[in-house]
């Protein structure tokens, strides 16, 4: 097992209280591997991510949990456990991120092959820049941007340029595991099938572990071989991806689903999920999505559900899952 994460908690501290992003969160990750995290817009994908590698405002508070990280010698690490200068030993060489509207997190000064060059000689100091340089220019090819545009700077590249050049930095360092956060925001669908189709190859030839976040289910859909559906802080369904399209048990995961057109098969009508995610500084008392969920009743008020192995791989947090053929009628507001 490359990643193991075990009931992992992290709280915001706010005046009104804490705020509860990730709450017992669970997952495995194989090499090789790509794991999708879908949900509405807060529902704490990001918050998981930034939590494995640490990259916390000073707010955040750790409240339990584990993140255990094969670095290779036989014994996995405590990411969590670890100082700080220690971690970094492990960000970008163990495990990398491409962040969030990454397009504009490349620094308008400097060229962008000297900023991927940087990151190299930061983690690896004895390399020569005529090599790292060299590696580069490798990197480009492998993203589909030519090396000689590696003397230009930020602003003279496109959208979809930048975005190549962010996945080039964060494959820079040979990560085991990249975590992709929204990796095509504020792209046309063109650029952005083009970008996942090279993200996808590019895992398979390095056989990366790769964690896919978004709320835009084709997305996810089209790169990950399991999908984790999150909800207000908490996993409430993971499975093959197969199993998620085919076989939500869910009623959250029925409903996202549902909410997208087909553009094969028979026309049906689209499912609106009512109401928003609770307040997580005060959440429900039971299940998180009870006053949203058409099946709800009072044991989903009272009790949460544990989040249990229902079949072979597929997790699942729910008092009264959705049953082969059946079909839940939300009410919109």
């Amino acid at each position: 097992m490359l990643l193991s994460v075990k009931n992992l908690k992290m709280h915001y501290k706010t005046k009104m209280g804490y705020v509860r992003a990730v709450d017992s969160i669970s997952f495995d990750l194989d090499s090789g591997e790509g794991l999708g995290i879908v949900g509405e817009s807060g529902c704490g994908k990001t918050s998981v991510s930034m939590t494995i590698l640490r990259l916390l405002p000073d707010n955040a508070e750790f409240k339990g949990g584990e993140v255990l990280f094969d670095n290779g010698n036989g014994e996995p690490v405590n990411l969590v456990s670890l100082a700080e200068s220690e971690m970094r030993r492990y960000r970008w060489k163990g495990i990398s991120m491409i962040f969030q509207a990454a397009m504009n997190s490349l620094n308008p000064v400097y060229k962008v092959g000297d900023q991927i060059v940087e990151a190299i000689q930061n983690h690896f100091p004895d390399t020569p820049t005529d090599v790292a340089k060299k590696k580069v220019a490798e990197l480009f090819r492998l993203v589909g941007l030519d090396p000689t545009r590696m003397e230009q700077y930020p602003h003279q590249y496109s959208g979809g340029m930048k975005q190549r050049a962010v996945i080039a930095m964060a494959l820079s360092c040979d990560p085991r595991i990249i975590i992709a956060d929204e990796p095509t925001t504020a792209l046309d669908v063109i650029v952005q099938d083009r970008i996942l189709r090279e993200i996808r190859a590019i895992q398979k030839k390095l056989n990366m572990a790769m964690i896919y976040i978004s709320h835009d289910i084709a997305v996810i859909a089209e790169v990950s071989d399991r999908i984790a559906v999150m909800y207000a802080g908490k996993f409430v369904e993971l499975a093959d991806s197969v199993t998620i399209f085919k076989r939500p048990m869910h009623p959250y995961t029925y409903g996202l689903m549902h909410a997208f057109p087909s553009v094969t098969g028979k026309k049906v009508d689209l499912v609106t999920i009512p109401g928003e995610p609770p307040d997580l500084l005060a959440p429900p008392r039971g299940c998180r999505f009870y006053p949203r969920c058409p099946k709800g009743d009072k044991l989903c008020e009272e009790k949460d559900p544990e989040y249990v192995e229902v079949d072979k791989g597929h997790f699942l947090a729910c008092h009264h899952p959705v049953q082969p053929g059946e079909v839940v009628q939300f009410n919109a507001e």
